[in-house]
């Protein structure tokens, strides 16, 4: 029996992110503008071609399979980005934090798309923050850092854009952010995951010596309607 987060984009269009969800029963989407993720009930070929006929959008979409797939010829596929999907499944009590964390509002929305382009964690675009909880740290009026939550599968939650400005790196930031996430989603009987890129190491390093531990490899297919 597949795991609900085998398939988090599909089980998160189902489930968590719903409000923010179009497309099908087979194939479903998030709002272009929200995020390019989309996902299929299952990896058919009736599926892909349901996926390719609701997609109305002339940009590339990210698709999640926890193994590697063939594409449908009426795809192309521009890039696979390979990674490890990790989970936190240990209890963890809040502790008064390091740094002043601030919520992050629509106001805040042009600073987090600059520091995302700078950092490049995974898409952001304007409307990504209504995926909810994102947080950030400031040095004045500067968002320095910065994490939310993104694909919520049921009762699995999903970190997420996680990054911090290149010059303040090494002072803690992202790992007080990701603990926030955690006592966030535990105190709502959830359950916090995230993925990485594989060639990630120093995230991935960062992660385990947090408690996260790799439960698969995964993939992300961007693909673009032929």
């Amino acid at each position: 029996m597949k795991h609900i987060l085998d398939n988090p984009a599909w089980n998160a269009l189902s489930s968590g992110n719903r409000h923010l969800s179009l497309g099908t029963e087979t194939a479903k989407y998030f709002v272009a503008e929200v995020s390019p993720f989309a996902a299929i009930l299952e990896n058919t070929l009736a599926n892909f071609d349901q996926l390719h006929q609701v997609i109305s959008s002339e940009n590339p979409i990210l698709l999640i399979s926890d193994e590697i797939i063939t594409i449908p010829e009426f795809w192309k596929t521009l890039n696979r980005i390979d990674g490890f999907q990790m989970v936190y499944d240990k209890s963890t009590e809040p502790t008064l934090p390091s740094h002043s964390i601030v919520p992050l509002t629509e106001q805040h929305v042009p600073q987090m798309l600059a520091l995302t382009k700078l950092t490049n964690p995974g898409p952001f675009s304007r409307r990504t923050i209504e995926f909810g909880h994102y947080e950030g740290i400031f040095d004045g009026d500067e968002l320095v850092a910065m994490t939310g939550q993104r694909l919520h599968a049921f009762e699995f939650a999903e970190i997420s854009a996680v990054c911090t400005h290149p010059d303040y790196l090494g002072k803690g930031y992202a790992r007080q952010l990701i603990l926030n996430q955690i006592y966030r989603i535990q105190a709502a009987l959830g359950t916090p995951y995230l993925h990485v890129r594989s060639d990630n190491t120093r995230a991935i390093g960062v992660y385990e010596a947090m408690g996260f531990e790799s439960r698969k490899e995964i993939y992300f297919y961007v693909l673009l309607k032929n």
